[in-house]
């Protein structure tokens, strides 16, 4: 006997909390970008993925506008309305990380501003936010990439980052949950404009940027669930 998928409101509100912070720090611009919360469900392996149809942008969305799919296929399982293409790269990855329970992109302009410029084609990190933070190294989808069309190559990568970044696209970050989703998009974001920053301010004075090792980066990532979450990470610094 199968157990019948209904909405979980506390679900609903959480996704639209979540749908107005991003609004607020001016990463919605227009009916692109999304989020994914994915919900257990005893009837399906990967659980069911909460996310807003296509032809409404998250900063307009109300509770209404959430559908939910199916993760390893597109189905609609409640509510009418198609998901747009990116909801593809969210499924592909909550399939492929059960680790991860929520997925989200946006099209953040500093980002796409920043390697657009050509002035690097990396993610040089000047603060200690994102090693910590990100968890691991920030893998970078080429331009020609269409990741969302075309999930076929995530298998290759997903596994060793928690954030990506769709050059001349947007950026995806995931997390065990919605919130650390949302604090990694924040803290890359804010090394990119760091970044910005800082190449502006050594370029006016002759100086280089004081960009942190590879060696001293690594480091970071070593020791970033004891220095986030130092209760679940018990030990983890022991050989």
């Amino acid at each position: 006997m199968t157990t019948p998928i209904t909405f979980e409101p506390k679900v609903g509100e959480q996704f639209i909390k979540y749908a107005r912070l991003l609004s607020a720090r001016g990463y919605i611009h227009n009916t692109l970008g999304n989020m994914v919360i994915r919900v257990p469900h005893p009837d399906y392996k990967h659980g069911l993925a909460y996310t807003k149809h296509a032809e409404v942008s998250l900063e307009e969305m109300e509770i209404d506008n959430i559908v939910i799919t199916d993760i390893p296929t597109s189905k609609i399982m409640w509510g009418e309305r198609i998901t747009s293409i990116g909801h593809n790269l969210s499924r592909e990855i909550l399939r492929l990380r059960s680790d991860i329970d929520a997925v989200i992109h946006v099209h953040d302009d500093a980002t796409i501003a920043l390697l657009g410029s050509k002035i690097t084609t990396e993610f040089n990190i000047i603060s200690l936010d994102p090693p910590f933070v990100l968890g691991k190294p920030v893998h970078f989808v080429p331009a020609h990439v269409d990741v969302e069309a075309d999930v076929s190559s995530v298998e290759e990568f997903v596994q060793n980052t928690n954030s990506l970044v769709l050059v001349g696209h947007g950026i995806t970050t995931m997390g065990r949950n919605i919130s650390e989703a949302y604090h990694r998009l924040n803290t890359l974001t804010a090394e990119v404009r760091r970044t910005i920053l800082a190449e502006q301010l050594a370029f006016s004075k002759g100086t280089n940027p004081a960009y942190r090792s590879n060696e001293e980066v690594q480091s970071m990532y070593r020791f970033a669930e004891q220095i986030i979450y130092p209760d679940r990470a018990e030990g983890v610094m022991e050989d």
